[in-house]
């Protein structure tokens, strides 16, 4: 197998360029690159058509857009910049035409016209809509406005493209469509238990999937309608044993790799941070087979990982995932084996306070 590029965001001011060889014995786990962005450069999202572009959110009170273009040998360069529209944008979402942002701190989402060709960014002012917010949540640090968190497409919506938006402030996932003026408008929302804070979703079957960052626990919901609060089918605990509250444990990441040949059954993978434990943070593997709605915890690996922010399989039949501890043990490279049930660690590097990722 041809070595793969792994693209590292992080809280530094760089993204790193990674590679990882499988082949090798053990696999390796090398930097190829760092490229100089500015402050938090935490998100990072290929352009759909052209890969050699990344976009990334600067996470900064006046937060930006910067764009990267990337070389074959991972060498990248900035060749654009606009506004954010709002304050520390943690998450991006890049259409063909278009980039959708995610203002954590203004709760606002922003929209930026864009192009594979020069100069980019098409408008240096972001179109925006502002979250709307009624009250504070039992979170009284993190929940005294709205904090949309992350920005997805909706796979399960056949008929028209929608956007869902988990917002940690609100206890919502906002669903949206576009109307006749062609920008985002809020057509309806899932509501959450009160202090939950919504972080991130993911879709498989007719299901929607949402880790509960505050309470570290992953809600179902049957999502064939778009009426307004809809009762979760059920929720379970990220955590074997779930200490009792208060506690500094919060869940990040939620991924639901497609079945395939080598891994036929379906497992939905979520994070753990804050985990006091000596072995690091946890990963969280639940299994899919009893059904859609009845999500079971059979596997908890330990990543030697402080505060897991991001994951993300990749490769051709999703064998690798890699993994970053942002507070220490840098990224980790795991195989999954039992069929999925279960990771094992094979490589490191020493990356600082990595976020995210992208396989090249």
């Amino acid at each position: 197998m041809t070595p793969r590029k792994i693209f590292v965001g992080s809280y530094t001011h760089s993204i790193y360029t990674l590679e990882f060889d499988p082949d090798q014995s053990p696999p390796s786990l090398k930097l190829l690159a760092e490229t100089t962005v500015g402050y938090h450069p935490s998100w990072i999202a290929f352009h759909p058509s052209d890969t050699s572009l990344i976009f990334t959110g600067l996470e900064q009170t006046d937060g930006e857009i910067a764009l990267v273009k990337y070389a074959a040998d991972g060498q990248g360069k900035v060749v654009a910049r606009a506004k954010s529209g709002g304050g520390d944008p943690c998450t991006l979402l890049v259409d063909e035409d278009e980039v959708i942002i995610g203002n954590y701190s203004s709760g606002t989402l922003a929209t930026l016209p864009i192009s594979t060709a020069p100069p980019y960014i098409l408008s240096p002012q972001p179109w925006t809509l502002s979250m709307p917010f009624e009250m504070s949540g039992p979170n009284k640090s993190r929940q005294t406005s709205s904090h949309p968190h992350q920005t997805i497409f909706n796979t399960l919506n056949k008929t028209s493209k929608e956007l869902l938006v988990p917002d940690l402030g609100t206890d919502k996932v906002w669903r949206l469509t576009k109307a006749g003026d062609k920008r985002w408008a809020i057509q309806s929302y899932l509501q959450y238990e009160l202090g939950s804070g919504p972080r991130h979703v993911a879709t498989y079957g007719k299901s929607l999937y949402t880790l509960l960052e505050l309470t570290s626990t992953l809600a179902v919901h049957d999502l064939s309608s778009l009426s307004h609060s809809r009762t979760p089918l059920g929720t379970r605990s990220t955590l074997t044993s779930p200490p009792p509250p208060p506690h500094d444990m919060l869940a990040a990441e939620i991924l639901i790799p497609t079945p395939n040949l080598p891994f036929p059954d379906p497992y939905i993978y979520t994070s753990n941070r804050n985990d006091p434990s000596p072995e690091g943070d946890s990963i969280a593997i639940f299994s899919l087979v009893a059904g859609e709605d009845k999500p079971e915890l059979v596997g908890e690996v330990r990543t030697g990982l402080k505060h897991v922010r991001g994951m993300l399989f990749g490769c051709e039949d999703d064998r690798w995932l890699v993994v970053g501890g942002v507070e220490g043990g840098g990224v980790k490279v795991f195989e999954r084996v039992d069929g999925g049930k279960d990771l094992k660690e094979v490589a490191m590097l020493g990356i600082n306070k990595p976020t995210g990722f992208l396989w090249g």
